[in-house]
């Protein structure tokens, strides 16, 4: 029986710990915590900066600011200083850091104070923070301080203390990756001393902020915060250990978060407290926002892409899913993924509520805590004095079509009602006017719908009730039947709404689906590139209705391959966006993190293999370019067509080794043929000529004839050979121009027959011409020469003494010149292999002479003079049948 084994080390722990101990290619990042301005950050960095320096370390100084302080300042002496980058904005000069500078520069150790400070626009990044991840990615070593203040998930709580809220914040998520912490601590009356003796501000500002921000309780509330935030640094750092290293202890079971963000969450408190909950249980937190008909303005999309990307920089995975009832959706998708604990905003209330009972509220936070049952539901109200802490829909002009035709649908009912009413009860002839609701609340919308039930139940009681034509109602019965009447019309149109909205979003899913596909499809039938790429960016605009460029790598620079509408050019700033998003595999442009001064969002194209390229979009409004569901359709799009593109480079990088492969066999095949068929006849005629210069005395008349005739068919061997050579050239390059004209084909085989008497004289030929044959067009040449490589491989490949025979006949509409010898024949599986250049068949273990070019110059000759050539074996016994065909009628070609 297998025990579970509960004291092993924690995989992700001992990974972690891996990458922390090897460093990799990533820098290291020490952060300088402190409570408030003044305790010392900025003094303990430089401090520790000098004593590294002490010991060999290569230190610069990236940015630090002094603020005026001499102590602080005095410490810069000795220390590298990269010169900051001047910024033009607005009529005055700003100073940043050089982030450039300090890349180009590859210190060991980077000194950059303030993490959580704004750039200024046009700076690759918006936040410092960013330039400092480069760093690390680079490779450095940095130092930074940060107040913790700025700490993002503490912003709200910050604000409750000192009644400011700071601008300017780093994502927990920089912290917890931070792989030391050191805090700066100093006690309340310390740093009020430091603040009277002007070693933080000057004088008149001291005073101020004495009076305002650094005040005792302030001072104290914020250094417990530092504490409590370091601590929990330092206990997820001790639990990693124990971890890794199989320590027992109490750890977290198994707490999963999930916050649920409705439109009227605006602020960021839910977010933030959200992070806090999960860092404190140590577990994994998850934003859920369910999407509704109801998000269908711009400004809404956007606020709510605004919280979701302000969720994932604080760490939190972020899920959009469709939905109308936004506490069922959100409770079933927590009990699929087995969360326990929900965080849940209460929305804010207007006045004239207040007074309103408990069991009157109905918000989606309500339903959650009635419906949640084991699952505990955490209610956070928004923050104090938030200007959108209460949704306000967005305002639109107001169309009087579908009340109109509301009007016209109920009239319509009304004139059938009226019809009816003599073969009918009052009671069943209502149902048209709950059909006419049903119908407008399915065409129009909830509040023309409402509209359509307030008519129909005017005119049900001005028509159909007594006292007729009045709004009067006589009978108590008819006042009930009235009020369920109304009941049913308004339930109808809120449900008929319902079903509405549900289809419209149904439909809009299934659209983007079938543009998906229907896309996949396209991909699958592209060949090209350029085809491909003007396919990916139609695509694109046209599902989004974006402006869309496409760029590609080459020679190591980004190019323009595709654009709608056609684009030849970026400006700097977009070309230097693009390469951003091409190297560091992020998005960068408008509306990111990276780059954000750029006209347009590039948007890298991933695979295995890493970025393959960039989709910038752009669009003439302002405002955020994508929202959480159009960023996901760029990814579906963008991954499809990344997967379309690096099929046709692997295809291409196929195509290019395979020619690679097949070019190196050719060489090989024609080395090894020159090697051997240029040396044997040169050897030949070297050994006539020496024997002829060396013993010309002792050679008879008879002896001198036969070491000539050597050196001439050796010779003329040789020049045969150059002569394959020289037309496999001129086949490849597609040189040749066929002469063709009218031509008797039995004289052109006799002609070759004759060139080849001498390589045939060992065997028996002979010729067979049909009577009576038409002349045909053709090259006679290029046919000679043919025919003339064919009877020299029958000369090398057949026995002396075998027949080899040429029958010329006209076959339908065409002759055919059938060439048999009596040889070994040709390889079964695939005789017209031997029309392949290099090609050489070996018998017996030998292989006969050759450059096995004939065959092939023979093949391309015969279809280039306008015929044909196969091969095949004898049916009757071993031997080769190559036949010729020509077509009588063609049009001759000079």
């Amino acid at each position: 029986m297998m025990e579970d084994r509960t004291d092993r080390p924690d995989p992700d722990a001992l990974l972690r710990q891996a990458a922390h101990d090897m460093g990799g290619t990533r820098g290291r990042l020490k952060i300088f915590v402190g409570a408030a301005p003044g305790v010392g950050k900025t003094f303990e960095m430089l401090t520790t900066a000098h004593r590294l320096i002490r010991d060999g370390v290569d230190v610069v100084v990236g940015v630090v600011e002094t603020h005026g302080r001499s102590e602080t300042a005095a410490l810069l002496d000795g220390l590298e200083v990269v010169p900051r980058r001047v910024v033009a904005y607005r009529g005055q000069t700003l100073t940043e850091m050089d982030l450039d500078a300090i890349l180009a520069r590859q210190p060991r150790l980077v000194l950059v104070d303030e993490l959580a400070h704004t750039n200024a626009p046009g700076s690759r990044h918006p936040k410092r923070w960013m330039d400092v991840e480069e760093l690390l990615a680079a490779g450095m070593d940095v130092f930074t301080t940060v107040n913790i203040q700025h700490l993002e998930s503490l912003n709200d709580i910050v604000a409750g203390i000192t009644r400011i809220r700071v601008r300017e914040t780093v994502p927990d998520t920089v912290i917890d990756r931070a792989d030391e912490i050191e805090l700066i601590d100093l006690t309340p009356a310390d740093l009020l001393q430091r603040l009277r003796e002007g070693k933080v501000y000057t004088a008149p500002a001291a005073s101020r902020a004495m009076r305002n921000y650094f005040s005792p309780g302030n001072l104290t509330a914020l250094r417990e915060l530092a504490l409590r935030q370091t601590a929990r640094q330092v206990d997820a750092q001790l639990i990693d250990h124990m971890r890794s290293n199989a320590i027992s202890g109490p750890w977290a079971a198994g707490e999963r978060i999930l916050v649920c963000l409705t439109l009227q969450d605006v602020d960021g408190s839910l977010l933030r407290y959200g992070r806090r909950l999960a860092e404190r249980f140590h577990a994994p937190w998850t934003v859920l926002h369910v999407e509704t008909s109801r998000e269908a303005g711009e400004t809404i999309r956007q606020r709510t892409a605004s919280q979701m990307h302000l969720a994932q920089s604080m760490g939190a995975e972020t899920i959009t899913i469709p939905g109308q009832d936004v506490a069922t959706e959100t409770l079933a998708w927590a009990r699929s993924h087995n969360v326990t604990q929900i965080v849940a905003g209460r929305p804010a209330r207007r006045p004239w509520t207040s007074w309103m009972t408990p069991w009157t509220w109905t918000s989606v936070t309500r339903i959650l805590a009635d419906r949640a049952g084991d699952i505990p539901v955490h209610v956070v109200g928004a923050t104090n004095g938030h200007e959108g802490a209460e949704e306000k829909p967005e305002k639109r002009p107001l169309a009087f079509g579908p009340y109109i035709a509301a009007t016209g649908i109920v009239a319509g009912a009304l004139v059938l009602s009226l019809v009816l009413r003599h073969g009918m009860e009052v009671q069943n002839v209502s149902l048209t006017f709950l059909t006419a609701v049903l119908g407008v609340a399915l065409g129009f919308g909830l509040w023309p719908s409402l509209y359509a039930s307030v008519m129909a139940v005017l005119s049900f009681n001005f028509f159909f009730l007594p006292p007729l034509y009045t709004f009067v109602i006589a009978a108590p019965d008819n006042i009930a039947a009235l009020a369920f009447f109304s009941i049913t019309a308004v339930t109808a149109s809120h449900l008929g709404n319902r079903v509405r909205a549900q289809a419209i979003v149904a439909r809009h899913r299934a659209e983007i689906t079938e543009s998906l596909y229907e896309f996949s499809r396209k991909l699958t039938g592209v060949t090209s590139m350029d085809e491909l790429l003007w396919t990916t960016c139609q695509q694109i605009a046209t599902m989004l209705d974006r402006q869309v460029v496409i760029l590609l790598p080459q020679d190591d620079k980004l190019i323009i391959r595709a654009s709608d509408p056609p684009e030849k050019s970026l400006d700097s700033a977009d070309l230097a966006a693009a390469t951003w998003a091409w190297r560091h595999d992020r998005s960068a442009g408008r509306g990111s993190d990276n780059l954000p001064g750029a006209r347009r969002l590039f948007v890298p194209l991933r695979t295995a293999r890493g970025p393959i390229g960039v989709i910038g979009l752009d669009s003439d409004g302002p405002g955020l370019l994508l929202g959480q569901e159009q960023q996901r359709l760029v990814d579906a799009l963008g991954d499809q067509a990344a997967l379309a593109i690096e099929r046709i480079i692997l295809s291409h990088d196929l195509d290019q080794a395979r020619l690679h492969a097949e070019t190196e066999r050719l060489r090989g095949a024609l080395l090894s043929s020159i090697s051997h068929d240029l040396r044997t006849p040169l050897s030949s005629i070297l050994g006539a000529a020496s024997s002829l210069d060396s013993y010309d005395a002792l050679l008879d008349k008879k002896d001198r004839k036969e070491l000539l005739t050597t050196i001439r068919e050796e010779a003329e061997r040789l020049s045969r050979f150059v002569a394959n050579l020289l037309d496999m050239t001129r086949l490849e390059a597609g040189a040749l121009t066929p002469a063709r004209q009218p031509c008797d084909l039995g004289e052109v085989a006799g002609s070759a027959l004759a060139r080849a008497s001498v390589i045939l004289r060992h065997h028996r030929v002979s010729l067979k011409v049909a009577p009576d044959l038409p002349l045909v067009p053709l090259d006679d040449v290029l046919v000679e020469q043919a025919l003339f490589n064919i009877l020299d491989n029958a000369a090398k490949y057949t026995p002396e003494g075998s027949m080899v025979m040429i029958e010329i006949a006209q076959k339908g509409g065409s002759l055919r010149l059938r060439l048999t010898d009596e040889g070994p024949g040709l390889p079964a599986d695939n005789p017209n292999q031997i029309f392949d250049k290099f090609t050489r068949i070996q018998f017996a273990d030998r292989q006969r002479p050759g450059t096995g070019l004939g065959l092939a110059i023979a093949k391309g000759f015969v279809e280039t003079a306008g015929g044909s050539i196969t091969a095949e074996n004898r049916p009757d016994r071993t031997g080769a049948v190559f036949t010729l065909s020509f077509p009588i009628v063609a049009e001759v070609s000079g």
